[in-house]
């Protein structure tokens, strides 16, 4: 978008009731910043919008495909993802029949489009037998003309439900990242967070996907687990590296509204951040690079290669309950809900959506100029490695400094520039929490503190 294209600046909210140098000074653990706005912010819109009308105008060269797949096998303690274990076969295939015709009525509504990436995530897209999975690969293909093998696909998957003929079905059709979520190679502490689960099916689950040939393994770690010492935490690390994942996804344990893990005393947030610095340390050493504060990979890691896609400016389509899509003035979904009951009643509303629901957002945020400026600002920085200024300048036609009080970032050492480009520091990676939370507009704290969570 050219500068003269630019959305008006909206004048900017007041900032916080608590400086960034309070903030720093508190928990390093206000909320994980992995998309702005949070979902929290979406409410319902009235009236609900065409999708025909959302999508005009916009860029459609390069957008990401999501397909979610809102079941799991269990329910983890520590989890607020939309997703339910209710997976009776006859809700899965009705499932599976909405969202064909959901990516059929999308299509045709939003035009014709390229496609940069594409992700399958939920819940566990894996707990879906082989010819469910094929049925979901088929819509990318066939309804949206996705390529899988020219472009980066990733997929989900668990312990429990990664097999070897799903990995090879995976692998056959194109896919060439699966992320798997272990948080623990130590059993005590997966129990401990309501996921029971053998370490021998953890090796057999990535043995299937080695033997299938997946390039990149991803491997998802989580840190502040109840009964976690340093001792088993770097038994943790040390089996990842072992294992030779490509990446890591390193998460510190949230206690969350409506989920089943009890609050903890403050001494938690000194373990955590003992916990993540002891990461940081040994998978450096390991020759992994952090390219953000839960993000690393491993020197063997294949090159980025596919189509650029440019998280700041790029859409998203995104199917099936629960799923987001954004343009560049409306992030869209589903109703939300975290509590088991909530998803539930939201699956079985979607499972009976008519042919006119389907092609409608019915809930979601628009973003106005600010609104607009502050996310490129954010992905910029906490997602995609660093905020080149000049691309902002070309975009918005001003300059990042003057339209948010990026100064304090760099006053305060969470920041540096260097070659027109704001990058964390060590200790900006280490307080993401804290720093990306601070960016939040008054408008969209106020609606997430609003949020009814169900």
């Amino acid at each position: 978008m050219t500068a003269a294209a630019s959305p008006p600046l909206a004048a900017p909210a007041p900032l916080r009731t608590r400086s960034l140098e309070e903030r720093l000074a508190g928990t390093p653990y206000d909320a994980y910043l992995y998309g702005y706005p949070h979902k929290t912010a979406y409410r319902e819109l009235s009236p609900a919008r065409a999708l025909s009308d959302v999508w005009s105008g916009e860029r459609k060269d390069a957008l990401f495909l999501y397909l979610h797949v809102p079941f799991c096998e269990m329910r983890c303690g520590f989890c607020n993802l939309f997703t339910t274990p209710d997976t009776r076969e006859d809700r899965v295939s009705r499932y599976l029949d909405v969202l064909e015709r959901q990516a059929r009525i999308v299509r045709a509504e939003i035009g014709p489009g390229a496609f940069s990436r594409m992700a399958i995530g939920g819940g566990t897209p894996t707990l879906l037998d082989p010819a469910g999975l094929e049925r979901v690969l088929d819509v990318a293909e066939g309804v949206f003309g996705v390529a899988p093998r020219a472009i980066p696909v990733s997929v989900e998957t668990s312990p429990e439900t990664c097999t070897p003929d799903k990995m090879r079905l995976l692998a056959r059709r194109g896919v060439d990242r699966v992320s798997i979520g272990v948080q623990s190679f130590v059993e005590a502490e997966s129990a401990a967070v309501k996921r029971p689960q053998r370490l021998a099916d953890v090796e057999r689950a990535i043995d299937a996907i080695r033997d299938a040939g997946v390039p990149t393994l991803n491997v998802d770690l989580m840190y502040g687990l109840p009964g976690q010492t340093p001792d088993t935490w770097r038994a943790s690390l040390e089996k990842a590296v072992a294992l030779r994942a490509e990446e890591l996804y390193l998460y510190p344990l949230y206690v969350r509204p409506v989920t089943t893990l009890s609050r903890r005393p403050r001494d938690w947030d000194d373990e955590r951040l003992a916990l993540y610095r002891q990461a940081v340390t040994f998978l450096k050493g390991a020759g992994y690079k952090q390219l953000s504060m839960r993000m690393f990979r491993a020197a063997h890691a294949p090159g980025e290669e596919g189509p650029v896609y440019c998280v700041q400016e790029d859409g998203m389509v995104g199917l099936g309950v629960g799923a987001r899509s954004y343009t560049r003035a409306l992030h869209y979904a589903s109703d939300w809900a975290v509590g088991a009951r909530g998803v539930l009643d939201i699956v079985d509303r979607w499972l009976d959506s008519s042919d006119a629901d389907l092609a409608r957002a019915s809930h979601g945020f628009e973003l106005d100029g600010d609104e607009q400026r502050r996310r490129h600002v954010a992905l910029g920085l906490f997602v995609d490695g660093g905020l080149d200024l000049a691309r902002y300048r070309a975009r918005f036609g001003t300059d990042a400094a003057t339209d948010l009080p990026l100064g304090e970032l760099v006053r305060l050492g969470v920041a540096r520039e260097e070659r027109g480009v704001l990058f964390l520091t060590e200790l900006g990676l280490e307080r993401s929490d804290v720093v990306g939370p601070w960016l939040f507009s008054d408008r969209v704290q106020a609606l997430m503190r609003g949020f009814d969570l169900r």
